[in-house]
This record gives structure tokens, sequence and C-alpha cells, in this order.
């Protein structure tokens, strides 16, 4: 936890179809006392507007009035940005959800845009990196480029819901991949995604 007492947490939204996600994610987060640095790329934000009828996907609109305060947005082109530094400490980047092109930019170290710079510094400072890969199905170039990056420190987690919780929405199922992302970056939640079984 860095030295404001609350977590840091890195969002990134890339063109992966799954907007769900990441506007649950922000909403979970914040409620769990994190500060996000949310960066939408130009694809995410298209995204947002096909899946949500979201034009302009603001704080404010993704998660709320009083949550806004604490997502911090910044410019996807933006490489100058203290996210593209290791000096800004954070406790962990969430890319949510990742597509196969910024997978394969993010293996390959490239730091072209503010997303894959990002998570290039995550990498070398050996932070908490989770990659939400959606897309399927796999193809031996991105199944490589996972393990890559899973070689390289990071963690791939595709947005798989499991069905033990027995899900009676699309929301759980999304509460469900919020959840866990949420524990990989260890932000409390109070969504239903332990497996308790009775004697």
């Amino acid at each position: 936890m860095t030295h404001s007492g609350r977590k840091q947490i890195v969002v990134a939204v890339t063109g992966a179809s799954g907007a769900v996600y990441p506007r649950r994610l922000l909403q979970v987060l914040v409620a769990g006392g994190a500060d996000v640095h949310l960066v939408i790329s130009p694809y995410g934000r298209q995204l947002f507007a096909d899946e949500l009828d979201i034009a302009n996907p603001t704080p404010e609109v993704l998660a709320g009035p009083e949550a806004a305060r604490s997502i911090h947005v910044y410019a996807y082109k933006d490489v100058g940005a203290k996210l593209a530094s290791g000096s800004f400490l954070t406790d962990g980047m969430i890319v949510c959800p990742c597509s196969s092109n910024t997978l394969g930019d993010i293996a390959s170290g490239t730091g072209g845009n503010l997303i894959t710079r990002a998570a290039a510094v995550h990498l070398k400072e050996a932070r908490r990196l989770i990659i939400v890969a959606r897309e399927m199905p796999t193809s031996q170039i991105e199944l490589e480029n996972m393990l890559r990056i899973s070689r390289a420190g990071g963690i791939i987690c595709p947005a798989s819901p499991g069905f033990y919780m027995r899900p009676q929405s699309i929301e759980d199922l999304v509460d469900f991949v919020v959840g866990k992302l949420c524990d990989l970056v260890g932000v409390p939640h109070q969504l239903r995604t332990r497996w308790n079984p009775t004697p």
C-alpha cells in the first residue's frame, strides 16, 4: 500500500468486448477504499458507446458522482503522465478488458501509449499486472503472448465467471469476475464469490 494509506490501482480499458466489467470494477474498487487511475483507449471508448450507450465515459457516468472523486483520468497518448514512471507508486494494474492487440503490445514491451507503457512499468517494477483476456477462441500467438507476460510476472485472469454460486443474472456473473480482480489487488469487497461448501 502506498504512503497515502489508500490502494492505488491503475485500470486500463481497451477494445475487447465486455464494457460491463470495467464499469463495475471501478465502482467496487472505489467502494473498497482504492484510488483508481483510469486510462481508456480509443477503442475502449467505442466499446462503452457500442455496448452501454455511453458516448462519454467519464468517472461520473461510469461510477457515480461520489465515486468519481477517487477516479483520476489520464489521456491514452500521454506517455509523459506519472503512470509512465516507476517512481509513481501503485499497488497494481488491471487491463480490463484486454484486447488481443494490447496483449501483443504488452508482451512485446512496447510503450507507444500510456496503457502499454504503464504495463511495462508494472512488470519492470515487479508490481502486480493483471490481464483480463476476454476474446475467444485463442490462437497460438495469443497463448504465447500470455505466456510471455506470465513469465515476466504478469497474471492472466480471463473473464471466465464460475457458476458454483448459482448466478441468477448477468450482474452476478460480472460480479464474480470483478470480485476475483479485487482479490488479486487486495481490495476488499462484499461480492458473492467465496466457495464455502457445507459439510
